[in-house]
Parts: C-alpha cells; structure tokens; sequence
C-alpha cells in the first residue's frame, strides 16, 4: 500500500512568515507537518502556498489524491479580501468538492465556513490571546468523534481577533466559549466533511510565546499587557512551561491546564480527525 498523503494548506502570506520566524518560532506549516507525522507515521505530508502570488494551486483529482488537508492559522482576516484570501477560499471550495477529509485550525475554520456559505467578522468583544478558557463542547460536541477523549470543559492555545458570524449551511457547532459563540464546528457540504475549530490543538507553548512577543504592541494596546516587561515575564514563564511541563508553580499561576500541558489532550481533535477521517476515506478510496 501507498504511504499516506496529507497536504497542508498554509494561511499565512510570506511578510508574515518572515516576521514569525525572525521573533523565533516556526512556520505555521512546519509544525503541523511535524504533528501530523508524529501522528500518523510514515506519512508524506506536502504544503502548499496559496496566500503568495502566483502559486500553482491544486486542482480537484489531485486533492482527491490526498487523504486529508490540514489548514493552517494565519494573520490574514477574510473581510478584507484581496487574491491571498479569495486565492484560499477557491481552494477550500476545491477541497470540500473533492470531499477529502479536512482539518481547520483558527482561520481554517474562518475560510471553510465562508467556502461553504457563512459569514465570518471581527469579534466585536475583541481578542482571545494566549488561551481560550472554559471552552465547553455542546450537546453534539459531546457526541462528536472530535472529542473522543477530550473533557466536556477544556482550555486550548489561541490567538485570534476574528469570528464565524453566521453558521454556512450543514454547520453544526461543536463548542462556544464566553469570547466566541462558535469555537469549534463541522461542517457538511455537497458531501463532504470538514472539521474545524477557531483554537490551536497544534501550538506548543513555545509558539503562543512568539506570538505574544510578535505582536506584543498590539497586545499592550489592547490592554493585554502593561508594557514589554510584562511581555516578556509571560512570554518567558511559557516558554519555561513549554520546556517543562511539570512546572507546577508557572501552571498554577497562568491557571494553565493538563488539557494544555500534556501533549496527547492538547493534540486529541487533530488525532481523532486522522482516526476518524482520513484513515476511513483512505481505507474507502483503495488506499490502505
């Protein structure tokens, strides 16, 4: 049998790749093509580009080639168009009318639910940085393969400033929290099967540290941070986190959870979507 395909569809435009890497972390591809790897072993993950200019996208038969497609965060926000965003939404089209199996983290879920017919807007509370807290799985949520395994109360990394407005037809949310009324969802369309949810399961501490250093200005304005110093304390006491997970006097401090600290919780719905979708769909299209 072939090895397993996956293809990583990366959200972000090159300026703000550069800029993530010079503050320290890593392209947001690269580490879920890391995870991915790490949990399905033996796979050939590809990425693709399709926010930079000039980028050959894949087409229908050779998404249909892949056993899933992952997508990426990204800095981008849907309202503001432009061909790195509308480049992406196509794409999403493409994928859902290929009906592979697909996984959106935070802008993931953004596009797939314009892609498939909703709406999506800046959060009129603001931002949700660092971690979503008591995110709570609805009454479906607690049925969905998703969270096999998962507590029904959790909090994730994040760091998003934008929000699906209004549901696309055959979305079902999966989980809200006090900040964002959707923040988790699948979605069914023309038979396809798309799994989203607006936090990070892929994060490590280590890159929500980057973020807060990256756009640390922001954060002080929007009344996150009191100045650099405090900045950097956090950054830093995540970064020693991330390097030790045990730390039980930095996890008490940041109210920081073992549904964040160990790995195999934080990762579950990534896991699961390979458990539950992309091995099934391989399986029916001849491939494993």
């Amino acid at each position: 049998m072939p090895a397993p395909r996956l293809l990583v569809l990366e959200g972000n435009p090159p300026e703000a790749r550069d800029a993530h890497v010079a503050a320290g972390g890593a392209v947001s591809s690269q580490g879920y093509s890391a995870l991915l790897q790490e949990l399905l072993p033996g796979a050939v993950v590809d990425v693709c580009f399709p926010a930079d200019a000039g980028v050959n996208l894949p087409n229908g038969q050779a998404l249909e080639g892949y056993d899933g497609v992952a997508i990426t965060g990204s800095s981008l926000h849907v309202y503001e168009g432009g061909p790195a965003v509308t480049q992406q939404i196509e794409l999403a089209k493409a994928v859902l009318k290929a009906s592979t199996p697909v996984f959106g983290s935070c802008w993931g879920l953004q596009v797939l639910t314009v892609a498939a017919g909703g709406v999506v807007r800046k959060n009129p509370k603001g931002r949700e940085v660092g971690f979503g807290r008591s995110i709570t799985l609805t009454e479906a949520g607690r049925k969905h393969p998703m969270y096999n395994g998962k507590h029904n109360v959790f909090n994730a990394p994040t760091v998003h400033l934008d929000e699906v407005e209004t549901l696309a037809p055959g979305m079902t949310v999966l989980s809200t929290n006090a900040v964002s009324d959707v923040q988790s969802a699948e979605i069914r369309c023309n038979g396809a099967i798309a799994w989203g949810v607006q936090y990070h399961p892929e994060y490590p501490l280590r890159e929500v540290a980057t973020i807060v250093r990256r756009i640390g200005k922001r954060l002080i304005s929007e009344g996150f941070f009191l100045d650099e110093a405090d900045i950097n304390i956090f950054a830093g006491d995540l970064d020693v986190l991330d390097a030790d997970p045990a730390n039980k006097r930095l996890a008490w401090r940041y109210g920081i959870s073992k549904n964040v600290l160990e790995k195999p919780l934080r990762v579950g719905e990534v896991a699961n979507w390979i458990e539950c979708q992309v091995l099934p769909t391989r399986a029916k299209r001849g491939r494993g």
